[in-house]
């Protein structure tokens, strides 16, 4: 009896492990006014609303969010590079969400001159 209790205890521990180093999803930021950027399709008159700044974070956390690498001083600064694992951001695997989100946050940046 005792031996089960410790195969079922040692099966549990190792279930319970695999969860917690298994792939996890990529965690995305949810902002009050366009919504979650990895579910929500992001609008151009939503956009329109936010700042250069703002549009810039945005894009680059869905990127961050998906492991991208970061190359330049100030999105290094803000976002970091721990964990990343893609140099080149077509490499990036975004769903079609993220996809659309990023290229629409795109267009707004340049109707805006950003």
């Amino acid at each position: 009896m005792r031996s089960t209790r410790v195969v079922v205890l040692i099966g549990l521990v190792g279930v319970g492990a695999g969860v917690l180093v298994g792939p996890q999803p990529a965690r995305a930021n949810c902002y009050e006014q366009i919504g979650c950027t990895n579910s929500d399709y992001f609008e151009p008159w939503q956009l329109k609303r936010l700042s250069c700044q703002i549009l810039w974070e945005v894009r680059n956390t869905i990127y961050k969010e998906n492991g991208y690498c970061f190359h330049t001083p100030k999105a290094i600064e803000v976002f970091g590079n721990a964990g990343c694992l893609y140099d080149d951001a077509g490499a990036v695997p975004l769903n079609a969400a993220e996809r659309a989100n990023v290229d629409a946050i795109k267009k707004a940046e340049a109707k805006k001159g950003c």
